[in-house]
């Protein structure tokens, strides 16, 4: 089983994120990360879909999505051809002397403190997924109140294959 980003160029029309996860419901397809938002034109959004299966399975996705009418291009996000981030927000319980440790690993990570208060702080993180992952690994010990995860987002490098629309 592989994991495949597939970044979607689509019309920002009413119902096409729904039309696109009706998609994968209808054939039994689990999306593994969903991310979307306008572009600099308003006219049309950038959907990242994260999506698992065989290779059967990741080119029929990619087959029936682009069926779809509001789909306009898709470019797969291949390592090393594009760049990922994914953003996460951690809220730990975090008493006076937990804090520097905690800022610490913050630190070494590049990570930004946006919230703390008598009893907790807020941790936001941005990198690739495996880097996460990496973070809250070290934060083992540490009880973790809640956590939101962004999904990937991305673009494939260079300008060679940029899509412009009328």
């Amino acid at each position: 089983m592989r994991r495949q980003a597939l970044s979607l160029l689509v019309e920002n029309n009413p119902g096409v994120t729904s039309r696109i996860s009706g998609l994968f419901s209808r054939r039994g397809y689990n999306i593994d990360s969903f991310s979307s938002g306008v572009t600099a034109d308003p006219k049309y959004t950038r959907i990242t879909i994260v999506a698992s299966g065989d290779e059967l399975i990741l080119d029929q996705i990619e087959k029936q999505l682009l069926k779809l009418e509001d789909v306009l291009d898709i470019k797969k996000l291949e390592p090393g051809f594009s760049v990922t981030r994914e953003l996460i927000l951690v809220k730990i319980r975090a008493k006076d002397t937990e804090r520097q440790p905690i800022m610490n690993v913050t630190e070494i990570f590049h990570g930004k403190i946006v919230d703390v208060t008598n009893d907790s702080m807020v941790i936001q993180l941005v990198g690739h997924q495996d880097k996460l992952d990496a973070f809250l690994d070290l934060l083992d010990g540490y009880e973790i109140l809640e956590l939101a995860r962004t999904g990937i987002t991305g673009l494939t490098r260079g300008s060679s294959d940029v899509r412009f629309l009328d």
